[in-house]
């Protein structure tokens, strides 16, 4: 079991100024990156959103150095809100200061509703290795023009969600050329309340049957 780290409170350098992140790095050699993008910031979606939280937590113990951090306007990150345009070239500059720090590493990317759109656009620009979206708010995109990453995609839905519809992602999805893993949760709500421990087992249990760790 991998000691899990303390949480160090950074301000990582962003398009309109800092923004407020947290970094958790494991004590061990660090092969592995991931940046975590937070729900809605008109909705009160932060970095400290417990499925935000479960994702990142669950990054560190399969070895990977995490940052969450606040998109633009929300919490002490600078700038304003900006319908997810300015919020990708957000995660962006955080996939920049990750890679900065640890070039050799592999860079997983992740979301969380809005988030999950936002890690979305991200991940091709980034380049990223893996990709994983939590009841991703994939409603807001366009799926004849959305450029899909080429790296591995997990997508993970609860068929009770009443926010985002599970069926409408399955939809969205069935659409591409290459589509996601997808797992859908039996009786679980957009918030996993009460299931945040079995959001947990599926990321691990799919990636290791991805072969992505």
């Amino acid at each position: 079991m991998i000691r899990l780290p303390k949480a160090e409170r950074i301000i990582v350098s962003g398009p309109v100024g800092g923004l407020e992140s947290i970094l958790q790095v494991p004590e061990m050699q660090i092969e592995k990156i991931a940046v975590v993008c937070h729900p809605h910031p008109l909705y009160h979606g932060t970095m400290n959103n417990k499925v935000v939280h479960t994702l990142a937590r669950t990054f560190q113990r399969m070895g990977a150095a995490c940052l969450r951090f606040n998109f633009r306007g929300v919490g002490a990150s600078a700038g304003s809100y900006d319908e997810g345009r300015g919020e990708t070239q957000d995660a962006l500059a955080a996939t920049v200061f990750m890679r900065d720090r640890f070039p050799k590493a592999n860079l997983w990317m992740a979301g969380f509703s809005f988030g999950g759109a936002v890690a979305l656009r991200a991940a091709r620009l980034a380049s990223a290795d893996l990709l994983v979206t939590v009841a991703p708010a994939l409603h807001k995109l366009e799926a004849g023009k959305t450029t899909i990453p080429d790296c591995p995609w997990l997508l993970i839905h609860g068929d009770q969600d009443t926010t985002v519809s599970c069926r409408g992602n399955l939809e969205w999805v069935s659409q591409l050329d290459r589509p996601p893993e997808v797992y859908v949760a039996s009786g679980v709500d957009h918030f996993f309340h009460g299931k945040l421990n079995l959001l947990r087992d599926v990321v691990i249990e799919k990636l290791e049957n991805m072969a992505v760790v």
